[in-house]
């Protein structure tokens, strides 16, 4: 059965992650995460990518991008982990796959979703009990987002810019975004889709999304489909 297509549409951000095989570890050096850092950027550039957020764990990655075509975050992502690859295996005297197979994805409505999904990029290490704040954490994008440490790899989205007049309005309003923890439920949210491949969005933009690309982007219902009007003897309808 062949593998469903994943939904990306141009311009429209995309959370995607994707995980070292069996959950093992992608990262051992501090070189590693570097030369990863680097070869995002060459990769980007080259496909046409605007990466807005990233964090680099130990044994996945997590990205926040825009593109200019709806093929280009594939581009990048092979390009990119083809090398990587190519790269740990002379390095460490290894073979074999790396990662776990296909990123997985979600196309992220920015209106509703863009800074939480960055918010829950950059928070990752904290959740994973590494720091106790994520700019602590060298391997993510929080430092340049929140503290405008230069990065020519971060691309600020539209809606991060309108946080403020300037640099420094843009970063004290983005810090103060962090004063919380992220609701249970949306991180749960973000999950799903992006393990699914889903919208991540309310029922206007799945529905305009679904129209764009002539196919579901919501998880369907498992087992039959509920019946909400039934013909009984004589004609009577039996309504739910």
């Amino acid at each position: 059965m062949p593998r469903r297509a994943r939904i990306a549409v141009p311009n429209l951000p995309l959370h995607m992650i994707q995980r070292g095989n069996n959950r093992q570890a992608c990262f051992f050096a501090d070189e590693d995460y570097q030369f990863y850092l680097e070869w995002l950027l060459e990769y980007a550039t080259k496909t046409g990518c605007r990466v807005h957020a990233f964090v680099l764990m130990t044994n996945h990655v997590h990205l926040l991008l825009s593109a200019d075509t709806a093929d280009a975050p594939g581009a990048l992502m092979k390009a990119l982990g083809q090398r990587y690859v190519q790269y740990v295996n002379r390095i460490y005297r290894r073979s074999g796959t790396l990662w776990e197979g296909r990123f997985r994805s979600c196309p992220t409505q920015a209106e509703e979703y863009l800074l939480a999904c960055q918010r829950y990029i950059e928070l990752n290490p904290v959740r994973a009990a590494m720091v106790a704040h994520p700019a602590d954490y060298r391997w993510s994008s929080y430092r340049t987002n929140a503290q405008g440490e230069f990065s020519p790899l971060i691309q600020a989205h539209g809606l991060y810019r309108s946080l403020g007049l300037n640099d420094t309005e843009r970063q004290a309003a983005y810090r103060e975004l962090f004063r919380f923890e992220l609701e249970p439920g949306l991180v749960d949210s973000i999950r799903l889709a992006t393990n699914g491949n889903f919208a991540l969005g309310n029922e206007r933009f799945s529905a305009e999304l679904a129209a764009a690309v002539g196919r579901r982007v919501t998880p369907g219902r498992s087992g039959r489909p509920p019946k909400s009007a039934e013909t009984l003897p004589g004609g009577l309808l039996d309504l739910d």
